[in-house]
């Protein structure tokens, strides 16, 4: 009895370590589900000279009778198990070995140019079998058609090919990959040059998930345009089901209605009518902001869309996170996720509760005025009661994997029903991936947060630092910001739906004016309206920040608020 012997490259598939190594040097895949009887690994096999019926005694698992009484015969003839014409059998070169006036398998012949390079047998059990060299061969068929034409039919099996040939009226090239919807991208990436030379190349794989799949990922190889997918109807599952059910005119007219493949989002608007239809008068829910005027200028916020708040060091981007958080629990009935990647669970929700208590309840001499009783009201108010369940805080521990933070992230939004999500902050994301190029490192953590949010349609809030600036001034003493002046790579931008940029000169002698932060939008995608939106007040004492409206940006009197 052959065992395992140990796992090599299929010399069928693209699987690198799928083929099991018997000991008498047989293999089976089991990626394509293929019994290689000669496996030679690296080296070129060769055509084994022994009858059909010698390979159906070796071959235990083939069904049929091995007595030395079965007569047995490999002969062209119609493949009556697959209502396939013997004119068809005889175009492909494909015989049946018949024990006792019964066929028990088919052979296929498979070349390499014009000469015959290997043999694959297939047994009535789905039981494969390869002799000869099935590393350098082509297509099933492909000897048969000469490159270039108009149209060519591409199945996953044998029989289907040779069925597509039939039901097409014998009149259009129809050849079939060699190791099923399993290898069948590593096949035409080998017969490409073949495929590309006619001018539509009609994929018509079984009507199964790993048909389908594998159908859209070899059409994602060929140039665009010239990949056809084909969609039988839903009782039938491929070519061969057809023929055999006689269902000729149904087949033509799938094959002639068959659709150019497009990538996922590219969408044909002639055919998109009814769906708009339905979709014209649908509002974009949105969620106001905490401050009218950033309202004016943004609408509000809304989910399936990509927020980052930056500002310099010390300018308030912590204040309004919380701002915004808390105005999210108190004014939606949605479920609210925070990661806060520089401070505790706790310190977070004591900033969320500050909010509430309009008092500085993370600074410790502002929490001792207060009685336990107190704390654990706010406490209550915000996150249980009516809000019980729905805010949800990563406790991180002080230990960050960027692949752990989004899986995290991933969770909250789709195991929790996460609606928002608020990000604190990009570098501390950065500083979690081994990639030593910042830029780069930010470039593939907006992709992934992008396409989060595209795939969740969660509202996501991200808070990103500013680059320092040259010149005697800098962030802190209230210079105008721009695009240009995020921090480590230009996706923040491109992969942002709005851009909120807060401006404060610190600095200032003046106290209203050192306390005064003007937010600024830098980018609406949604209503293109850019420029100073507001002025946030902060109050000293609360630790609140209060809408102040100005005039003149530049005149800070007080009066206003």
């Amino acid at each position: 009895m052959a065992f395992v012997k140990m796992h090599l490259p299929c010399t069928l598939c693209t699987s690198s370590n799928a083929a099991g190594l018997n000991e008498d040097g047989s293999a089976f895949c089991f990626s394509c589900n293929t019994y290689i009887r000669n496996y030679a690994g690296d080296k070129e096999e060769t055509i084994i000279e022994e009858t059909e019926f010698e390979i159906h005694k070796r071959n235990k698992k083939m069904e049929g009778s091995s007595s030395s009484s079965s007569q047995s015969s490999v002969v062209f003839t119609e493949l009556t198990d697959r209502k396939l014409s013997l004119e068809t059998a005889k175009k492909y070169g494909v015989k049946a070995t018949v024990v006792d006036g019964e066929i028990v398998s088919h052979h296929y012949p498979y070349f390499n140019g014009h000469e015959l390079a290997a043999t694959k047998v297939r047994g009535r059990d789905k039981t494969f079998i390869w002799s000869g060299s099935a590393k350098e061969v082509g297509l099933f068929g492909e000897n048969l058609f000469k490159a270039g034409g108009k149209f060519i039919t591409l199945t996953e099996g044998e029989c289907d090919a040779m069925a597509a040939y039939e039901l097409m009226g014998s009149k259009w090239p129809a050849v079939s990959v060699k190791s099923g919807a399993a290898g069948g991208v590593g096949d035409v990436k080998a017969n490409l040059e073949y495929l590309e030379s006619f001018d539509n190349v009609v994929i018509n794989f079984d009507n199964d998930k790993p048909g389908k799949e594998a159908a859209i990922e070899i059409a994602k190889l060929l140039t665009p345009g010239k990949a056809k997918i084909m969609a039988l109807p839903v009782d039938f599952k491929d070519a061969n089901d057809m023929l055999r059910q006689g269902r000729h005119a149904a087949y033509v007219s799938s094959f002639w209605d068959a659709k150019i493949y497009t990538p996922s989002g590219v969408l044909n608007l002639s055919e998109q009518f009814l769906a708009y239809q339905e979709l014209r008068n649908n509002k974009v829910e949105a969620i106001p902001y905490p401050w009218f005027g950033l309202n004016t200028k943004l609408e509000g916020m809304r989910a399936g869309e990509l927020v980052t708040l930056t500002g310099g060091t010390g300018l308030g981007k912590s204040s309004v996170t919380r701002e915004i958080e808390h105005w999210l629990i108190d004014q939606t009935d949605d479920n609210v996720g925070v990661i806060a990647l520089e401070e505790n669970w706790s310190r977070t929700a004591e900033g969320i509760m500050a909010v509430e208590a309009n008092a500085k309840l993370h600074l410790d001499s502002v929490k001792a005025q207060y009685k336990d009783e107190e704390l654990d009201a706010y406490f209550e108010k915000v996150f249980m009661g009516e809000n019980d369940g729905r805010v949800w805080i990563h406790a991180h521990h002080g230990v960050n994997n960027v692949d752990d933070i989004f899986s995290k992230l991933r969770y909250m939004i789709i195991g929790l029903d996460c609606k928002w999500i608020v990000v604190d902050h990009l570098h501390m994301l950065v500083l979690s991936t081994l990639e030593s190029d910042e830029r780069k490192a930010i470039d593939g953590i907006m992709h992934r947060l992008r396409t989060l949010v595209e795939e969740t349609g969660c509202g996501m809030i991200l808070v990103s630092h500013l680059r320092r600036v040259d010149g005697n001034r800098g962030h802190e003493n209230g210079i105008e910001t721009g695009l240009n002046h995020l921090r480590g790579s230009q996706s923040i931008a491109q992969l942002s739906d709005c851009v909120i940029a807060l401006e404060r000169n610190q600095q200032s002698d003046d106290d209203l004016e050192a306390s005064t932060t003007k937010v600024r939008v830098l980018k609406s995608r949604y209503t293109g309206d850019v420029g100073v939106a507001t002025h946030l007040l902060y109050d000293q004492e609360t630790g609140r920040l209060r809408e102040t409206h100005l005039a003149d940006p530049d005149e800070f009197t007080g009066d206003e608020l």
